[in-house]
């Protein structure tokens, strides 16, 4: 799963690889949220769209998917013996929405543009997944994370195709580009941090 095919503009910083292994732990916890609010946001989509059977004939599976994958962190955690904790500040997940959700008027531009959000978010898990089925040297863990970066490359192009299945190809493309953008530059503005998975 190569950068290009994600669509992403900007990599990750290769410093957050190492930095996340040496501190896997708060990783795992972070991730586990990541996980718990992938399902309550496909949760959240279905609510607002009860009147598109094929978002929601589409992102039910997901919902399992992801809570499949949240009680699976929590497995990782228990073999560590690291109790879950708190829910932390997602510093890009808020920046994405307060750059790129704004008041629209138009139903399904919104709806675009939440299906989107969740496409990019999705995207840029995938690509933390693949560094670390890659570079951490714990076999279990690569394993794991390789598994994961499946099925969330999966999740990205759902999100994408659905979109597609509400608005015209061409316009989805143009509002994609735009959020590539948008979140190229909040990569560059991030610090690497050691307890985030984004």
């Amino acid at each position: 799963m190569s950068l290009t095919t994600l669509g992403l503009e900007l990599p990750t910083d290769p410093r957050w690889v190492n930095i996340a292994e040496m501190n896997i732990g708060e990783i795992l916890i972070d991730h586990a949220y990541c996980e718990q609010k992938a399902a309550s946001s496909c949760i959240s989509l279905i609510v607002q769209y009860f009147d598109k059977p094929q978002l929601i004939a589409v992102l039910t599976p997901i919902v399992a998917e992801e809570w499949g994958h949240f009680r699976r962190v929590l497995n990782e955690l228990d073999k560590r013996h690291i109790p879950l904790g708190r829910p932390r500040k997602d510093e890009y997940v808020n920046q994405l929405r307060s750059r790129l959700r704004r008041t629209i008027k138009d139903y399904l531009e919104q709806m675009m543009d939440n299906l989107l959000m969740n496409a990019l978010i999705e995207a840029r898990s995938c690509e933390r997944f693949k560094l670390l089925s890659e570079h951490i040297a714990d076999a279990g863990l690569r394993k794991f994370y390789h598994e994961l970066m499946i099925s969330e490359a999966g999740h990205y192009r759902s999100f994408i195709e659905l979109a597609e299945t509400y608005v015209p190809t061409q316009r989805v493309r143009e509002r994609w580009k735009e959020f590539l953008a948008e979140e190229a530059d909040i990569m560059k503005s991030l610090d690497v941090r050691s307890d985030r998975m984004h």
